[in-house]
Protein backbone atom coordinates (compact mmCIF):
# COMPACT_ATOMS: atom_id res chain seq x y z
CA UNK A 1 0.00 0.00 0.00
CA UNK A 2 2.86 2.40 0.88
CA UNK A 3 4.49 1.73 -2.50
CA UNK A 4 1.14 2.28 -4.25
CA UNK A 5 0.64 5.66 -2.52
CA UNK A 6 4.19 6.70 -3.39
CA UNK A 7 3.52 5.98 -7.07
CA UNK A 8 0.25 7.99 -6.98
CA UNK A 9 2.04 10.97 -5.38
CA UNK A 10 4.87 10.84 -7.95
CA UNK A 11 2.44 10.83 -10.86
CA UNK A 12 0.56 13.76 -9.33
CA UNK A 13 3.78 15.76 -8.99
CA UNK A 14 4.67 15.13 -12.62
CA UNK A 15 1.30 16.39 -13.84
CA UNK A 16 1.50 19.36 -11.49
CA UNK A 17 4.97 20.31 -12.82
CA UNK A 18 3.76 19.91 -16.39
CA UNK A 19 0.82 22.19 -15.71
CA UNK A 20 3.13 24.79 -14.18
CA UNK A 21 5.45 24.47 -17.15
CA UNK A 22 2.60 25.00 -19.59
CA UNK A 23 1.42 27.97 -17.57
CA UNK A 24 4.91 29.52 -17.61
CA UNK A 25 5.25 28.85 -21.33
CA UNK A 26 1.87 30.44 -21.99
CA UNK A 27 2.89 33.46 -19.91
CA UNK A 28 6.24 33.75 -21.70
CA UNK A 29 4.47 33.36 -25.02
CA UNK A 30 2.05 36.14 -24.14
CA UNK A 31 4.91 38.38 -23.01
CA UNK A 32 6.78 37.66 -26.23
CA UNK A 33 3.69 38.40 -28.31
CA UNK A 34 3.14 41.62 -26.38
CA UNK A 35 6.78 42.66 -26.87
CA UNK A 36 6.64 41.89 -30.57
CA UNK A 37 3.43 43.88 -30.93
CA UNK A 38 4.99 46.85 -29.12
CA UNK A 39 8.03 46.61 -31.35
CA UNK A 40 5.85 46.57 -34.46
CA UNK A 41 3.87 49.59 -33.24
CA UNK A 42 7.11 51.40 -32.43
CA UNK A 43 8.55 50.57 -35.85
CA UNK A 44 5.33 51.66 -37.56
CA UNK A 45 5.43 54.94 -35.63
CA UNK A 46 9.07 55.46 -36.62
CA UNK A 47 8.24 54.83 -40.27
CA UNK A 48 5.34 57.29 -40.10
CA UNK A 49 7.59 59.91 -38.56
CA UNK A 50 10.29 59.26 -41.13
CA UNK A 51 7.86 59.65 -44.03
CA UNK A 52 6.72 62.96 -42.58
CA UNK A 53 10.21 64.48 -42.63
CA UNK A 54 12.63 65.60 -45.31
CA UNK A 55 16.31 65.59 -44.36
CA UNK A 56 18.22 68.31 -46.20
CA UNK A 57 21.98 67.86 -46.47
CA UNK A 58 24.03 71.06 -46.67
CA UNK A 59 27.42 72.60 -46.01
CA UNK A 60 27.16 74.76 -42.91
CA UNK A 61 30.24 76.76 -43.92
CA UNK A 62 28.98 77.96 -47.30
CA UNK A 63 27.46 81.43 -46.86
CA UNK A 64 25.19 82.88 -48.09
CA UNK A 65 23.63 79.53 -49.10
CA UNK A 66 24.02 77.71 -45.79
CA UNK A 67 25.77 78.74 -42.59
CA UNK A 68 25.43 79.26 -38.84
CA UNK A 69 23.83 82.63 -38.05
CA UNK A 70 24.69 84.97 -35.20
CA UNK A 71 21.97 83.32 -33.13
CA UNK A 72 23.61 79.91 -33.54
CA UNK A 73 20.85 78.64 -35.84
CA UNK A 74 21.32 77.37 -39.39
CA UNK A 75 20.35 79.95 -41.99
CA UNK A 76 21.10 81.08 -45.53
CA UNK A 77 19.43 81.49 -48.90
CA UNK A 78 19.03 77.78 -49.63
CA UNK A 79 18.12 77.01 -46.02
CA UNK A 80 15.25 79.50 -46.06
CA UNK A 81 14.08 78.23 -49.44
CA UNK A 82 14.18 74.63 -48.20
CA UNK A 83 12.24 75.45 -45.04
CA UNK A 84 9.51 77.20 -47.01
CA UNK A 85 9.23 74.41 -49.59
CA UNK A 86 9.03 71.64 -46.99
CA UNK A 87 6.42 73.58 -45.01
CA UNK A 88 4.23 73.89 -48.10
CA UNK A 89 4.58 70.17 -48.67
CA UNK A 90 3.10 69.57 -45.21
CA UNK A 91 6.32 67.98 -43.99
CA UNK A 92 8.86 68.64 -41.26
CA UNK A 93 12.38 69.65 -42.24
CA UNK A 94 15.54 68.23 -40.69
CA UNK A 95 18.64 70.29 -41.46
CA UNK A 96 21.66 67.99 -41.61
CA UNK A 97 25.10 69.60 -41.98
CA UNK A 98 27.49 67.32 -43.87
CA UNK A 99 31.11 67.17 -44.95
CA UNK A 100 30.92 68.25 -48.56
CA UNK A 101 33.31 65.57 -49.77
CA UNK A 102 31.08 62.93 -48.11
CA UNK A 103 27.82 64.13 -49.67
CA UNK A 104 27.45 61.14 -52.02
CA UNK A 105 27.97 58.66 -49.19
CA UNK A 106 25.37 60.45 -47.06
CA UNK A 107 22.83 60.41 -49.90
CA UNK A 108 23.42 56.77 -50.80
CA UNK A 109 23.22 55.70 -47.14
CA UNK A 110 19.85 57.43 -46.80
CA UNK A 111 20.94 59.70 -43.96
CA UNK A 112 19.84 62.66 -46.10
CA UNK A 113 17.06 62.94 -48.69
CA UNK A 114 18.61 65.61 -50.87
CA UNK A 115 21.59 67.94 -51.29
CA UNK A 116 20.45 71.56 -51.24
CA UNK A 117 23.25 74.08 -50.85
CA UNK A 118 24.61 75.89 -53.89
CA UNK A 119 24.86 72.51 -55.63
CA UNK A 120 26.13 72.66 -59.21
CA UNK A 121 24.35 70.63 -61.88
CA UNK A 122 26.93 71.07 -64.63
CA UNK A 123 29.20 68.05 -64.95
CA UNK A 124 26.98 66.03 -62.59
CA UNK A 125 23.88 65.74 -64.78
CA UNK A 126 23.84 61.93 -64.81
CA UNK A 127 24.97 61.39 -61.23
CA UNK A 128 21.84 62.62 -59.45
CA UNK A 129 18.14 63.19 -60.04
CA UNK A 130 17.86 66.98 -60.32
CA UNK A 131 15.22 69.65 -60.03
CA UNK A 132 15.22 72.32 -62.71
CA UNK A 133 18.07 74.79 -62.27
CA UNK A 134 16.92 77.68 -60.07
CA UNK A 135 19.87 80.10 -60.43
CA UNK A 136 22.95 80.85 -62.46
CA UNK A 137 26.38 80.97 -60.87
CA UNK A 138 29.95 81.37 -61.98
CA UNK A 139 33.39 80.52 -60.63
CA UNK A 140 35.85 83.35 -60.03
CA UNK A 141 39.16 84.10 -58.35
CA UNK A 142 39.47 86.27 -55.25
CA UNK A 143 42.82 87.89 -54.51
CA UNK A 144 44.18 90.51 -52.15
CA UNK A 145 43.46 94.03 -53.38
CA UNK A 146 47.13 94.97 -53.17
CA UNK A 147 48.47 91.71 -54.65
CA UNK A 148 49.10 93.09 -58.12
CA UNK A 149 47.19 90.13 -59.59
CA UNK A 150 44.69 91.43 -62.17
CA UNK A 151 44.37 88.59 -64.70
CA UNK A 152 44.51 84.81 -65.00
CA UNK A 153 48.01 85.08 -66.47
CA UNK A 154 49.17 86.75 -63.24
CA UNK A 155 48.36 83.53 -61.36
CA UNK A 156 51.34 81.76 -62.92
CA UNK A 157 53.59 80.47 -60.17
CA UNK A 158 51.10 81.46 -57.47
CA UNK A 159 49.50 79.38 -54.72
CA UNK A 160 45.79 78.86 -55.46
CA UNK A 161 43.30 77.30 -53.06
CA UNK A 162 39.75 75.91 -53.42
CA UNK A 163 37.27 74.01 -51.29
CA UNK A 164 37.60 70.25 -51.61
CA UNK A 165 35.02 68.72 -54.00
CA UNK A 166 33.79 72.20 -54.93
CA UNK A 167 32.67 73.43 -58.35
CA UNK A 168 35.81 75.54 -58.55
CA UNK A 169 37.98 72.44 -58.14
CA UNK A 170 35.95 70.57 -60.76
CA UNK A 171 36.18 73.46 -63.21
CA UNK A 172 39.92 73.96 -62.78
CA UNK A 173 40.65 70.26 -63.17
CA UNK A 174 38.70 69.84 -66.42
CA UNK A 175 40.37 69.77 -69.83
CA UNK A 176 39.37 73.36 -70.65
CA UNK A 177 41.55 74.70 -67.84
CA UNK A 178 44.46 72.24 -67.79
CA UNK A 179 46.94 74.89 -68.96
CA UNK A 180 45.79 77.35 -66.33
CA UNK A 181 46.01 74.69 -63.62
CA UNK A 182 49.50 73.69 -64.77
CA UNK A 183 50.65 77.30 -64.47
CA UNK A 184 49.98 77.48 -60.72
CA UNK A 185 52.90 77.16 -58.38
CA UNK A 186 50.68 75.12 -56.04
CA UNK A 187 47.05 74.01 -56.12
CA UNK A 188 45.63 73.33 -52.66
CA UNK A 189 42.28 72.21 -51.24
CA UNK A 190 40.69 72.92 -47.85
CA UNK A 191 37.50 71.72 -46.18
CA UNK A 192 35.93 75.17 -45.75
CA UNK A 193 36.01 78.49 -47.56
CA UNK A 194 36.27 80.27 -44.22
CA UNK A 195 39.67 78.62 -43.86
CA UNK A 196 40.58 79.61 -47.42
CA UNK A 197 39.89 83.28 -46.68
CA UNK A 198 42.01 83.13 -43.54
CA UNK A 199 44.80 81.63 -45.64
CA UNK A 200 44.41 84.40 -48.21
CA UNK A 201 44.44 87.13 -45.61
CA UNK A 202 47.54 85.70 -43.91
CA UNK A 203 49.39 85.39 -47.22
CA UNK A 204 49.58 81.59 -47.11
CA UNK A 205 47.87 81.53 -50.52
CA UNK A 206 47.67 84.06 -53.35
CA UNK A 207 44.19 83.37 -54.73
CA UNK A 208 40.97 81.47 -54.03
CA UNK A 209 38.79 79.85 -56.68
CA UNK A 210 35.20 80.27 -55.50
CA UNK A 211 31.50 80.68 -56.40
CA UNK A 212 30.75 84.32 -57.19
CA UNK A 213 27.78 84.44 -54.81
CA UNK A 214 29.91 83.22 -51.93
CA UNK A 215 32.68 85.61 -52.95
CA UNK A 216 30.40 88.66 -52.83
CA UNK A 217 29.04 87.59 -49.46
CA UNK A 218 32.54 87.10 -48.00
CA UNK A 219 33.80 90.40 -49.40
CA UNK A 220 30.98 92.53 -48.01
CA UNK A 221 32.62 95.26 -45.94
CA UNK A 222 36.09 94.01 -46.97
CA UNK A 223 36.25 95.45 -50.47
CA UNK A 224 39.41 97.37 -49.52
CA UNK A 225 41.16 94.07 -48.64
CA UNK A 226 40.06 91.73 -51.42
CA UNK A 227 38.97 91.90 -55.04
CA UNK A 228 37.37 89.59 -57.59
CA UNK A 229 39.12 89.09 -60.91
CA UNK A 230 36.96 90.03 -63.90
CA UNK A 231 37.85 86.89 -65.85
CA UNK A 232 35.64 83.98 -64.83
CA UNK A 233 36.75 80.38 -64.54
CA UNK A 234 33.38 78.97 -65.65
CA UNK A 235 29.64 79.51 -65.55
CA UNK A 236 27.21 77.04 -64.02
CA UNK A 237 23.72 76.47 -62.65
CA UNK A 238 22.46 75.40 -59.25
CA UNK A 239 19.81 72.77 -58.57
CA UNK A 240 18.61 70.42 -55.83
CA UNK A 241 20.12 66.93 -56.08
CA UNK A 242 18.37 63.68 -55.09
CA UNK A 243 19.46 60.05 -55.17
CA UNK A 244 19.43 58.81 -58.75
CA UNK A 245 15.94 57.57 -59.55
CA UNK A 246 14.08 59.40 -56.76
CA UNK A 247 11.80 61.30 -59.14
CA UNK A 248 8.83 61.12 -56.76
CA UNK A 249 10.38 63.31 -54.06
CA UNK A 250 12.08 65.51 -56.68
CA UNK A 251 8.73 66.27 -58.33
CA UNK A 252 7.10 67.24 -55.04
CA UNK A 253 9.95 69.54 -54.03
CA UNK A 254 10.10 71.09 -57.49
CA UNK A 255 6.34 71.78 -57.43
CA UNK A 256 6.70 73.57 -54.07
CA UNK A 257 9.67 75.53 -55.43
CA UNK A 258 7.59 76.71 -58.38
CA UNK A 259 4.91 77.91 -55.95
CA UNK A 260 7.53 80.10 -54.29
CA UNK A 261 8.43 81.60 -57.64
CA UNK A 262 4.83 82.25 -58.63
CA UNK A 263 3.77 83.98 -55.41
CA UNK A 264 6.95 86.09 -55.09
CA UNK A 265 8.41 84.32 -52.04
CA UNK A 266 11.48 83.23 -54.02
CA UNK A 267 12.17 86.82 -55.07
CA UNK A 268 11.69 88.04 -51.49
CA UNK A 269 14.23 85.59 -50.06
CA UNK A 270 16.61 86.22 -52.96
CA UNK A 271 16.55 89.98 -52.44
CA UNK A 272 17.39 89.46 -48.79
CA UNK A 273 20.65 87.70 -49.64
CA UNK A 274 21.66 89.00 -53.09
CA UNK A 275 19.83 92.27 -53.59
CA UNK A 276 17.97 90.98 -56.64
CA UNK A 277 15.91 88.02 -57.86
CA UNK A 278 18.34 85.28 -58.93
CA UNK A 279 15.62 82.87 -60.12
CA UNK A 280 15.89 81.40 -63.62
CA UNK A 281 12.86 79.15 -63.13
CA UNK A 282 10.23 79.73 -65.76
CA UNK A 283 12.64 81.36 -68.18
Amino acid sequence: MKKFLAIILSVGMVFSMGACGNSNNDSASKEKTSAESAKEVSQESANTKESNTIVVGFDQDFPPFGYVGDDGEYTGFDIEMAKECVKRMGKEIVLQPIDWDAKDMELEAGTIDCIWNGFTINGREDKYTWTKAYMDNSQVFVVKADSGITSLEDLAGKVVEVQKESSAQTALEDDDHKDLLASFGQFLTVDQYNTAFMDLESGAVDAIGIDIGVAHFQLEGKEDKFTILKEQISSEQYGIGFLKGNEELRDKVEAALMELVEDGTFAEISNKYFGYDVSILGE
